[in-house]
């Protein structure tokens, strides 16, 4: 059993366009999400999902750069972008994750997948309900799955965020990962200029020397200072699925 956690991004993103390369500690804040989501012990693969488009040429770019696997494809149909990359890497698990959310911790990632895998579900994720902090999101997928809404979701909603095809087939069996402590709250990822200066002030605390940091030491931090929470507190959770 194969699984390949696909990472989609763009650099045309219209709250902050080029965000995800835009440099955290001199390092893109997309590689920065690759590097934590690396240490996952489950994923067998990464491949990152961007678009065929001029302006994601420096994302392909930095993909060779460090040596990791990346597919091109259409700007607008996410969803067949996401599948074409799972078809290639030979995916048989595919792992949902997107390139906005740079202090994505492995041990949730691959408590997800875990889950996914002991109870042989269609589709297990960590969103619904949501209990996690708002970056921290992971959606896991048997390949099946995602052939099912590539071959049959019509709708412009299903094919731009890949996955509402199917959390709402009822013919799926779906699985959800709960947190014991509701932190749905905290923001953590970056759609805005205040997302991101939040993210880089919790890499300069925790992250100055290069160690890794997890989302419980974030949880500290925060507790000890929640003046930092404040930066980007006015955010709506979800603000890209709803205005995209």
């Amino acid at each position: 059993m194969k699984v390949v956690a696909i990472l989609q991004a763009r650099c045309s993103s219209r709250r902050l366009p080029n965000k995800v390369l835009k440099p955290i500690l001199g390092k893109p804040m997309l590689q920065r999400q690759i590097e934590r989501t690396l240490r996952s012990k489950l994923i067998d693969e990464l491949v990152v999902a961007t678009s065929n488009q001029e302006s994601d040429v420096r994302l392909t770019q930095l993909c060779t750069s460090i040596g990791v696997a990346y597919f091109a494809g259409d700007l607008d149909n996410v969803l067949d972008r996401f599948y074409q990359a799972a078809l290639q890497a030979n995916a048989d698990v595919v792992v949902r994750l997107t390139g906005d959310c740079p202090l994505s911790d492995a041990e949730i990632i691959d408590a997800v997948i875990a889950k996914h895998i002991a109870d042989k579900n269609d589709y297990t994720s960590n969103v619904d309900p949501e209990t996690f902090p708002d970056g921290l999101d992971v959606e896991v997928m048997s390949f099946s799955a995602l052939k099912d809404a590539w071959l049959n979701a019509k709708f412009k909603v299903d094919l731009e965020h890949v996955t509402p095809y199917i959390r709402n087939n009822p013919r799926l069996i779906k699985g959800a990962y709960i947190s014991d402590v509701d932190n749905s709250s905290y923001r953590w990822t970056v759609d805005e200029p205040q997302d991101f200066e939040f993210v880089t002030q919790v890499y300069e605390i925790l992250g100055a020397k290069e160690q890794y940091f997890d989302a419980n030491a974030i949880y500290k931090l925060l507790a000890e200072k929640p003046e930092l929470q404040e930066i980007n507190t006015n955010i709506q959770r979800n603000e890209g699925f709803i205005n995209p």
